[in-house]
């Protein structure tokens, strides 16, 4: 909505703070019970807390601790019949709403209880118009005419800072970026000004600038609105950014609660203290050897390079399908990677990362030179490229997706052996074993399926599965970014100790700045398909020189209050496309050595 739109709630003040008045939301000894084989069991055991009118309340904690089976709890979308609110009270001002039947819930949800999901895409149907779903959200609590609503539809966009709002109202959800798509699921949110926001993990899929736009934008809206919000987030540098207060759960529990410095500088709870030691920090890299080896122009030495790298792929358009835009997806990418190194890839959502890497994992055509292991991919007979693939395994970022959940994690630990037929059944069996243990596993595992499994555990796996070959290079696409922060540590911990036992070199891919600061040998910043930056881990994050490097860096959320940022710049359009026409290229970057091998394009 406009600024004149959007008039600031009664008892909020011009920070969004509480004035005057009770809590808003009381949450008293609820308990979430779920219906399994063994019969009922809590998920949510006796929680109770208030929120404050133009507070933000984060909860914070791992998977499966509860956090997301609370806020369905609170606006009665718990998965039927397998979950209910065994007991409890939960209070919207005056109102009862574990009294209310499904009808009467209805009208509060939308209306003075709005929820903003972890994924857009799976959230917004994608066969309705941005504005049809908008729209009939508006319609169905209020008794606007369809001028009216579409009217206060183009308002709640252009609040959310979508340029060309009247336009957006055509589109559909695949037409916009993943920010875009996530600021119209805030504006359908905070379309009726809920006195309630409930945000769940609202900016774990996206990019660190984007979500650093999007915390800023919920800033900004509550301040002009005086919502109160409930984030939930593992991400305890988004907690240091957002809260007022802070609830921390395990296992269903509140485990502490307090002030966000409070909990931040004393933390009273062994299990709070050991949450915030796994939060990856920058400026603290485990003080891993910088490599400044030229091994740019030496093929001998080189684990994995790329020269002059492209990938491209022609969209068809038009009643006869003709080729008439062409996506430049990687365009002159050029690196190597020495044995023993990590080398990470950077950059937003659409840079080129992952594609790069399928195009070094022969998984997609390319135009230019890759090399693994002295041998050219280019001309390779069939045998000679089952041989090179032998020597790239790839982790990807969602480990249930990569494991068949029909075979025991074992056979798929040795299935790249029994592809490339290496060893007799019994030696592959055993190479799997220590496998299991080397990644903390144990060899009695190995005969379970992967559901049986935590997601940390299943990334393990899979770590195993790669390694099985004994490849020289490891393209790690993710692997971390989907684990809660715990289960992430201990994983890049894992990373770091079989590169020192087995001397595998990995390209490690990451938005997440703090990951690679605290992984990485050499770092190459990646944008619309190009590097932009490229040197040694404490050239890019000591002395970064390029502007969008500097702006990666920037948006990273600092875990400590103290340090909160006053704001962060706005993205009022989408991130730029790679996409151009037939006969059109992007402008070709030159980099530039500015100092013992730091590269910066000019």
């Amino acid at each position: 909505m406009t600024a004149a739109g959007m008039k600031e709630r009664p008892g909020a003040s011009a920070t969004g703070r509480k004035t005057e008045g009770g809590p808003v939301l009381r949450v008293a000894g609820l308990t979430v019970s779920v219906r399994g084989e063994e019969g009922e069991r809590p998920v949510v055991s006796d929680l109770s807390f208030s929120l404050a009118r133009g507070e933000t309340l984060c909860i914070a904690g791992e998977s499966g601790s509860g956090k997301s089976m609370t806020s369905l709890a609170i606006m009665a979308l718990l998965p039927q019949p397998a979950a209910r609110t065994s007991a409890g009270s939960i209070r919207l001002g005056d109102t009862e709403l574990t009294d209310l039947d499904d009808r009467r819930m209805r009208r509060i949800r939308g209306n003075r209880i709005a929820m903003i999901f972890q994924e857009p895409m799976t959230s917004l149907n994608p066969v309705l118009s941005i504005g049809r779903q908008l729209i009939e959200a508006i319609e169905t609590h209020t008794g606007l005419s369809l001028t009216e609503a579409r009217n206060l539809a183009i308002d709640a966009l252009k609040a959310v800072r979508i340029p060309e709002a009247e336009s957006r109202l055509k589109q559909y959800p695949h037409e916009l970026s993943g920010g875009m798509r996530q600021r119209v699921m805030i504006a359908m949110a905070l379309a009726l000004k809920p006195d309630v926001l409930i945000a769940d993990e609202p900016t774990t899929a996206l990019d660190v600038t984007v979500q650093g736009e999007v915390l800023e934008l919920l800033r900004d809206l509550q301040r002009r609105n005086g919502t109160s919000v409930i984030l939930i987030t593992h991400d305890m540098g988004v907690v240091a950014e957002m809260a007022d207060r802070v609830i921390v759960m395990r296992n269903g529990c509140m485990v502490e609660e307090g002030k966000v410095a409070d909990i931040f500088e004393r933390p009273r709870v062994e299990y709070t203290r050991e949450l915030l030691a796994a939060v990856p920090r920058m400026g603290t890299g485990s003080g891993r050897q910088n490599f400044r080896k030229a091994i740019e122009n030496t093929k001998s030495t080189a684990v994995a390079v790329a020269r002059d790298l492209h990938v491209r792929f022609d969209l068809r358009g038009g009643f006869f399908g003709r080729v008439t835009r062409r996506v430049h997806a990687v365009e002159g990418v050029s690196f190597s990677i020495a044995p023993n190194e990590t080398l990470s890839l950077v950059g937003e959502s659409g840079c080129g990362k992952s594609t790069t890497a399928k195009a070094l994992a022969g998984l997609v055509p390319y135009i230019g030179e890759l090399s693994i292991g002295g041998r050219n991919l280019s001309g390779l007979s069939r045998d000679g490229r089952k041989a090179v693939r032998r020597d790239v395994q790839m982790i990807f970022q969602d480990p249930y997706a990569s494991l068949d959940p029909r075979m025991r994690v074992g056979d798929l630990v040795a299935e790249p052996l029994l592809i490339h037929n290496i060893g007799t059944p019994r030696e592959r069996t055993d190479r799997v074993a220590t496998l299991f243990e080397r990644v903390g596993l144990s060899a009695d595992q190995m005969e379970r399926y992967p559901h049986e499994f935590s997601g940390g555990q299943r990334q393990r796996i899979c770590i195993a599965r790669a390694l099985a070959l004994r490849p020289k290079l490891i393209i790690a696409d993710e692997s971390v970014s989907a684990l809660d922060v715990s289960v992430q540590a201990r994983v890049l911990q894992l990373l770091k100790e079989l590169q020192r036992e087995f001397g595998v070199a990995y390209l490690f891919i990451s938005h997440d700045m703090a990951v690679v600061e605290n992984i990485s040998d050499r770092v190459a910043v990646m944008y619309l398909g190009q590097i932009v930056e490229m040197g040694t881990r404490d050239q890019i994050f000591a002395n970064p020189r390029h502007p969008y490097t500097r702006r990666l860096i920037e948006a990273v959320p600092v875990p400590d209050p103290a340090r909160r940022r006053s704001g962060f710049s706005r993205l009022d359009q989408e991130i730029a496309s790679a996409t151009y026409k037939i006969g059109e290229a992007p402008h070709r970057l030159v980099l530039t050595d500015v100092g013992n091998g730091h590269l910066v394009a000019t």
